[in-house]
């Protein structure tokens, strides 16, 4: 990949901040926009804007297939069987809500379990937490091993008959963990489970094929693929997404309304109610194009040749401590660590100054700090757009603040 021809692609990567050049190594928390979703969002309003499904007239029509077109897009992107397995949500969080909330509480009962992973975030955490205390579940969490890898040992032993949903994330937001997704799929299906993953940090990173990867209900966002925010997707198998009733209720997702009840109308707008985000999820479609031209595979090889380059220059900063697998290649381009006697939103402002953009905190996934034993992490998440010289500043600037800090500049 030429990450330097790619930036010209992203105007926001061109400024200053703080009189110096930005280097954005936030891209986990949310992409950056190339120029062309950006110009595709802005021709939607300014040549096709109207309501979708609704209208007969030229612009509806026209946005109605824009719009429809994505889904098509969308289900060869992550290899869906039928483009009806592909709901458009406003994001992972969304998609997963909808899961818990309609699947989950037809089918789960007090007594049953419900097993996710402690790196989940919260998106993945709060809706199960939610299900487990309405109906009485079990909640159960699978740990790490040392190195910050998913305990599969652990996984084996408890996933069980009485399981009824697996929910794990693809990949850690946190620790760049890759997680064995068809491994846990399986073990689901063994006790007769559905598994719910989170998708959110791996689509925009590397090739997804749902079918192989047997997930019963994969969710993704936009908004960390390139696309604008607001926008995501969750598929299902259509036979549990034909079983599953509608969470929220309005115009477009009915077939018929009288007085005192309503039918539903097919896949996959049933779920959809509303006037949905039209612009942005043509832009999503226009982000899938964009990152089907760079190739996924070779957008994750560059993430892995930055890590590469990244992994010795940390090792070598005394006193700094990296969470999560010590093989770059069980990982993403996300690596979250600490500097002995400084608070991570130390780190990131003085960072900031530098122009370079940073993560801190608890990044969603309170849990998992609680196993980490801290209050929180700085976290540096690279992307397509970042170079290797990004990289080698990252470091030097890293130095410089603990050098900062410890020549007593509190």
């Amino acid at each position: 990949m030429n990450a330097e021809k790619i930036r010209n692609d992203f105007p926001i990567l061109s400024q200053s901040v703080n009189d110096e050049p930005l280097i954005y190594l936030d891209s986990a928390a949310t992409a950056q926009k190339p120029l062309a979703v950006l110009d595709a969002v802005q021709s939607y309003y300014e040549t096709s804007n109207a309501n979708v499904h609704r209208g007969v007239h030229t612009l509806a029509d026209r946005a109605t297939s824009q719009y429809e077109a994505v889904r098509e897009k969308t289900r060869a992107f992550i290899h869906a069987a039928d483009s009806a397995e592909v709901l458009f949500t406003r994001g992972a969080t969304t998609s997963l809500n909808w899961v818990a909330k309609s699947w989950g509480e037809a089918n789960v009962k007090a007594g049953d379990e419900i097993v996710i992973t402690i790196m989940e975030h919260h998106a993945n955490l709060i809706p199960w937490q939610q299900l487990a205390k309405k109906t009485g579940a079990a909640l159960n969490y699978i740990h790490l091993t040392a190195d910050g890898q998913l305990d599969m040992e652990e996984a084996a032993r408890l996933i069980t008959n009485k399981t009824k949903i697996v929910a794990v994330t693809h990949c850690s937001n946190v620790l760049g963990t890759i997680n064995p997704i068809k491994e846990l799929a399986q073990l689901a299906h063994q006790a007769g489970a559905v598994i719910v993953v989170d998708g959110a940090q791996a689509v925009p990173h590397m090739p997804i094929d749902v079918q192989e990867l047997d997930a019963d209900f994969y969710a993704f966002s936009g908004h960390k693929m390139l696309a604008p925010t607001g926008t995501g997707v969750l598929y299902g198998k259509r036979a549990l997404l034909e079983q599953m009733e509608p969470v929220e209720f309005g115009g477009e997702m009915i077939d018929f309304v009288y007085e005192q009840d309503s039918t539903w109308t097919e896949l996959p707008w049933k779920f959809e109610t509303g006037t949905p985000n039209i612009a942005g999820t043509i832009g999503l479609g226009v982000a899938i194009d964009y990152l089907n031209e760079q190739d996924r595979t070779a957008i994750h090889e560059h993430g892995q040749l930055l890590l590469q380059r990244l992994w010795p220059q940390l090792q070598q900063i005394e006193g700094l401590t990296i969470y999560g697998p010590q093989d770059i290649a069980q990982r993403t381009g996300v690596i979250s660590f600490n500097l002995d006697g400084l608070h991570p939103h130390d780190v990131a402002t003085a960072l900031d100054m530098e122009g370079i953009a940073v993560r801190a905190g608890h990044h969603c996934a309170q849990p998992l700090m609680r196993e980490l034993d801290v209050p929180a992490t700085v976290r540096a998440s690279f992307y397509l757009y970042n170079t290797p010289e990004e990289v080698d500043r990252f470091v030097a600037s890293l130095q410089a603040v603990k050098e900062f800090f410890a020549n007593g500049f509190i």
